[in-house]
């Protein structure tokens, strides 16, 4: 196999107007990072860029809700978001910003290359424009009365109740959000990115070249849209917030954020260069590299269509493969943040991995349940019983238990070294299990080069799978009792239990080298009981049979995972229900005209699609008052709740004992859904449950009626 001089890797761009979901993780992230990381552990060059993208018209509007500035705005979930990222394990070599002057000024460039050679066309064209505001209105400050399920403040570019794509000129009665007032259309010149000219090349390059060895989703897509006649698309917009167009006569215009976002690439790896002293042209310009776009599938149509056009004229290279993934839902549901239907990194970084001691195998935990239920063909869904199982039934009792069961039977059988090897006392099983590590080895390889994450990590717990079925047929602790005269193990016997557990040891080993994509908070942790240094990860070493030295002491085991309990999980999908609840019934999610959102409510959500009312009608919501709380015990997040519905005292366990000391609630009025089906939880019956609204920290707050009323009042 002919390997590329260099590789260039890139992630899409997230926005940075609010927080990030798990989705976008699975979706783009992840996977990015354990080919990286398998490629470093290759001593490949390897350059992974990614960075905030911090213009269009979403950035603005987040800035209207939260009433600050743009610049606030960018600056504030930049940071966030970089950080979740470390916190979560994803490794960039730099993670930069559009904002930044170097990625003004490789735009900028970038227009004035294609613009010059006449790859660029103009038109005039009218848009909506506000009379009062004195701006011409991107779609987003469009609302007016979709055409389709007859909403009233639907946007210009989509319905927010029924889904559909939609243009402002489709909208009944549309008005401006700056100002409230009917827009009027007006004369304007924009520059345009002629694709239509551009069909044959895309066909022939993603069909032809790409059709075999890119996904089947990716390919399609793009097909369809080939097949379907492509048509000019702007490359600038009326707004006064983004890259200045670098040309006469285009004051007040800026580059359309698709257009400038993905030369945010370009921009990230010149200044990854100037970091390290590296030059940064041969990772675009040279066909010795290989470039990859990891992205989800809304992304499709911009990296592999719009962009190598872009690419193909300013005389780049273009990308090699274009692993798009399909969608992550949530619980049987689309994630959506109107809703608060989501699990935010965040949340997820606060609930699990800051209450660790350091958290490592919590970030592994969720990065191997991402990786084992990834979207890479078609959506797939997250479901917290599934995280639990795949934590506590694979990566604990599978995983886990094959490396501890290795090391304490080492340090009892054979006083904590590596036992030799008696190569003529090995049995079929032994031989049969030496050479499953070298067969592992190159599977998870090859799985990896084509993106096939999901079956490559497969692979590796396999591997464990097989070494405990190895150790159990072996049953080194009964050989122990082989004894003669001497009362210790006979030769043969002894010779056995060396092979055994030093096959065992060396399997361990190469499990740290294969997981480390995956897990890299596991492999390190197991280097640390192994005494040994980062280097043997390297990926030379998988498959060998001699990684760890006869005769070498090693460390005391140490768990390397800790089992998900059923409150935890409880608590989360408790959680998920409240906010998502608050979400519908809160004021806030009543849309106005203008753009505007109290400051503590940095998303405010959209209504849930239609429902009938009989929907509706089966909820019975009462209004209750707290007798009692207290402790449940071994239980960090559950407290039992007695609340008076007026005609009884109902038991309710909730997850709210990190928001509420329960000497504090005695009195407190609440909203309970009172005909909830009872279930147990920590052996406890619950029957029903509160209302609870969640601010943008995580803090839980009741919902509850303005005024004291009576409890067991009934509210429609």
């Amino acid at each position: 196999m002919n390997l590329p001089k260099r590789y260039l890797i890139t992630a899409a761009l997230p926005y940075a107007n609010g927080l990030k979901h798990i989705g976008h993780l699975a979706g783009a992230y992840l996977p990015a990072d354990i080919y990286v990381r398998y490629l470093r552990a290759q001593k490949r060059d390897v350059a992974f860029v990614c960075g905030s993208d911090e213009h269009g018209t979403a950035i603005p509007i987040q800035a209207m809700k939260e009433h600050t500035t743009s610049q606030a705005i960018i600056d504030k979930y930049h940071k966030i978001i970089q950080q979740n990222f470390e916190d979560l394990g994803i490794s960039f070599d730099i993670y930069h910003r559009t904002s930044s002057p170097l990625h003004h000024e490789t735009a900028q460039a970038f227009f004035k290359v294609l613009n010059d050679a006449g790859e660029l066309e103009t038109k005039e064209t009218e848009q909506y424009y506000d009379e009062k505001a004195g701006s011409f209105l991107a779609d987003r400050y469009i609302k007016g009365t979709c055409p389709n399920c007859g909403f009233e403040s639907a946007f210009g570019d989509q319905c927010e109740r029924c889904g559909t794509a939609l243009s402002p000129d489709e909208l009944i009665n549309p008005v401006s959000t700056l100002s409230g007032e009917p827009p009027v259309k007006k004369k304007t010149t924009h520059w345009y990115l002629p694709l239509n000219r551009h069909e044959e090349f895309l066909r022939n390059w993603i069909v032809g070249e790409h059709g075999d060895n890119w996904r089947a989703n990716v390919v399609g897509q793009c097909k369809s849209w080939i097949d379907g006649g492509l048509q000019p698309r702007a490359v600038t917009r009326d707004l006064d917030w983004g890259i200045k167009v670098p040309v006469a006569g285009a004051d007040g215009k800026v580059l359309y954020v698709w257009f400038d976002a993905p030369i945010g690439y370009i921009s990230a790896t010149r200044q990854w260069a100037i970091d390290n002293n590296r030059d940064w042209q041969p990772y675009w310009n040279d066909k010795d590299t290989k470039l990859v776009h990891f992205i989800g599938k809304d992304n499709i149509v911009f990296h592999c269509i719009i962009f190598p056009v872009m690419l193909k004229l300013h005389g780049n290279i273009l990308p090699d493969n274009v692993p798009a993934n399909e969608f992550l839902n949530l619980e049987g549901d689309k994630m959506s943040t109107s809703r608060n239907w989501k699990l935010e990194m965040q949340d997820y970084i606060d609930d699990f991995v800051n209450k660790e001691n350091g958290g490592g195998a919590l970030v592994d935990a969720l990065r191997y349940y991402l990786t084992q239920i990834a979207p890479e063909t078609k959506d797939s869904e997250f479901t917290w019983k599934g995280f639990q199982d795949a934590a506590n039934s694979e990566l604990t009792d599978i995983f886990g238990n094959f490396v501890n069961r290795a090391m304490v039977l080492m340090h009892k059988l054979t006083h904590g070294k590596v036992p030799p090897l008696h190569t003529a006392a090995l049995t079929e099983a032994d031989k049969n299990m030496l050479a499953q590590l070298a067969k592992t080895k190159e599977t998870v390889e090859n799985l990896l080069e084509q993106y096939k994450f999901r079956e490559a990590q497969f692979e590796v717990i396999d591997l464990a799978r097989i070494g405990n079925r190895y150790l159990q047929g072996k049953e080194p602790w009964k050989k122990v009792k082989q004894t003669g005269e001497n009362g210790q193990p006979t030769e043969a016997a002894q010779q056995d239990i060396d092979n055994t557990l030093h096959i065992c040891l060396q399997t361990c080993a190469n499990l740290a080298i294969l997981i480390n994509p995956f897990l890299p908070n596991t492999a390190r942790k197991m280097l640390h009981m192994f005494k040994v240094v980062d280097k043997m990860l390297d990926w030379e070493n998988a498959g060998k049979t001699k990684l760890l030295s006869v005769g070498y002491s090693l460390r005391a085991p140490e768990l390397l995972f800790r089992k998900i309990e059923d409150e935890e999980i409880s608590y989360q999908l408790e959680k998920l229900r409240n906010n998502s609840l608050a979400a519908s019934v809160s004021p806030e999610n009543k849309t106005d005209t203008t753009v505007t959102a109290p400051a503590n409510n940095p998303q405010p959500p959209a209504f849930k699609p239609a429902i009938q009312f009989d929907d509706f009608a089966k909820i019975d919501l009462r209004t209750g008052t707290i007798v009692s709380a207290e402790k449940v015990e071994k239980a960090d997040k559950l407290l039992k709740l007695s609340i008076d519905l007026g005609s009884e005292v109902r038991t309710i366990v909730s997850g709210i004992a990190q928001h509420f000391k329960p000497e504090d609630l005695s009195g407190q009025q609440v909203v309970v859904v009172a005909n909830l089906a009872p279930r147990k939880m920590r052996g406890i019956e619950s029957n029903g449950m509160i209302l609870m609204a969640s601010d943008e920290k995580g803090k839980l707050h009741f919902v509850r009626p303005q005024n004291k009323i009576n409890p067991g009042a009934e509210i429609n």
